[in-house]
């Protein structure tokens, strides 16, 4: 940390652009691909290396670092004043394949270089703070997501994981087994002691950079779900099966992801639907397709517009799949209701922004968040930071360093106000 910044205590952005700048090439490194992305995908190796590394920097930054049993990492600056109560901040670790390396990490390197500062310039806090490297929110290696976030929150049971596996059929229990957690050697990770959570993040779309704002103050973020749909055909030779007879299960997921992006053309913004991954089998050029597989995500911030559309593509896929003599089996593996964020704590964010005349906006994120989930126990909410040109879950993600620098001066301006004074 800058001494000379330390000594004048006064959140100056410029006191953090060495440290985030370099705090995000080193965690970079752990699950770095030729191709200059990361990945990091639950309870992998370079997911162990990475939350070992982030554990030790915990403690470096003087901090008290602890795992809980799903392997969400936790490092701890204990406060001076009789409230049992946290404030939490944070992100979380894994990573979509080759993903960007600012996605989760900057909250979490944001939240720990914040943590030494506020340490380092004013001593124990009054309440407890906290940084969180969740384990998991990406939903990248099996059909979940939020399960560091679901664990905290008690929507997921360590003990009772859903049996669910990735596409190597290693079940998540397996997994984490393997990595150590869900044995009991740690503490169980629900949460009972949080009373407000603040999630900094890059923002993964381009609304700031267009207009030139340094800091986005989220407002809600959009509900969303996800579905896989198998369909259902005949394999076959593609040379002596006449097109009349065939029943080509490819053919009938074509028609049914055309039908959503029509329907979702003439809904209202800010709903999105999106086809992700499509996995057909056997998957060879001379023989018709006979099983195809696909994921549905369908976004929107109005929860009647979420209900309305999940009622209506399965009926659909379902007419279509007769049409064609092909069968078709929807299941929904991930529901999450829109969520407003906290209103009181983001007029603190707006009034540290105006005093430090950078340039902000309220908005509402349309991608996901841990938030979202621990929202639903505390009080909570979001910052975020400009992405240039919108690119997120790419190698090609970027935000300027002295963007990062503004975000973890605003955080750790908000986490000194509710951490060393009465503010409450």
């Amino acid at each position: 940390m800058n001494k000379i910044c330390e000594i004048h205590r006064n959140f100056d952005p410029s006191c953090f652009e060495t440290d985030i700048a370099q705090a995000i090439d080193w965690l970079a490194k752990y699950g770095s691909e030729p191709d200059g992305g990361v990945t990091r995908l639950l309870y992998s190796p370079a997911w162990q290396e990475a939350q070992t590394a982030l554990a030790r920097r915990m403690e470096a930054a003087g901090l008290a670092a602890r795992f809980d049993d799903c392997g969400n990492l936790y490092g701890r600056l204990e406060g001076r004043g009789p409230e049992r109560e946290v404030i939490l901040t944070g992100s979380h670790v894994d990573t979509v394949p080759s993903g960007g390396k600012y996605d989760g990490a900057y909250g979490i390197l944001a939240g720990v270089i914040a943590l030494e500062f506020l340490y380092e310039n004013f001593g124990p806090p009054l309440r407890t703070l906290e940084v969180v490297s969740l384990c998991e929110e990406e939903g990248s290696r099996f059909p979940l997501a939020y399960w560091g976030s679901g664990n905290l929150t008690g929507r997921y049971a360590i003990h009772t994981p859903p049996d669910i596996a990735d596409a190597d059929r290693i079940t998540l229990q397996a997994a984490m087994n393997a990595a150590g957690f869900g044995l009991g050697t740690f503490p169980p990770p629900k949460r009972a002691d949080i009373a407000r959570f603040i999630e900094l993040h890059v923002e993964q779309g381009f609304v700031l950079e267009k207009d030139q704002a340094a800091i986005g103050i989220v407002q809600g973020i959009v509900g969303q779900r996800r579905y896989t749909v198998q369909v259902g055909g005949s394999a076959n030779h593609a040379g002596t099966t006449p097109m009349k007879y065939r029943h080509d299960a490819l053919l009938g997921a074509c028609e049914m992801i055309e039908w959503m992006e029509k329907k979702a053309l003439h809904k209202t913004e800010p709903f999105v639907s999106t086809v992700g991954q499509l996995h057909v089998k056997p998957n060879s050029s001379n023989v018709i397709p006979g099983e195809v597989a696909f994921t549905v995500d369908i976004r929107d911030a109005h929860a009647a517009a979420l209900q309305e559309f999940s009622g209506e593509f399965p009926e659909a896929f379902a007419r279509i799949a007769a049409r064609r003599g092909l069968t078709v089996d929807i299941g929904e593996w991930m529901n999450m209701a829109p969520i407003m964020m906290n209103g009181e704590m983001n007029a603190a964010l707006a009034a540290i922004c105006r005093r430090r005349n950078l340039p902000f906006r309220m908005m509402f994120s349309g991608a996901g968040h841990d938030t979202q989930v621990i929202g639903e126990m505390c009080p909570a909410t979001m910052l975020f930071v400009p992405s240039r040109a919108g690119i997120s879950h790419s190698p090609r993600e970027y935000s300027e360093t002295k963007d990062l620098a503004a975000g973890v001066a605003v955080l750790a301006e908000w986490l000194y106000k509710y951490g060393y004074t009465d503010s409450d």
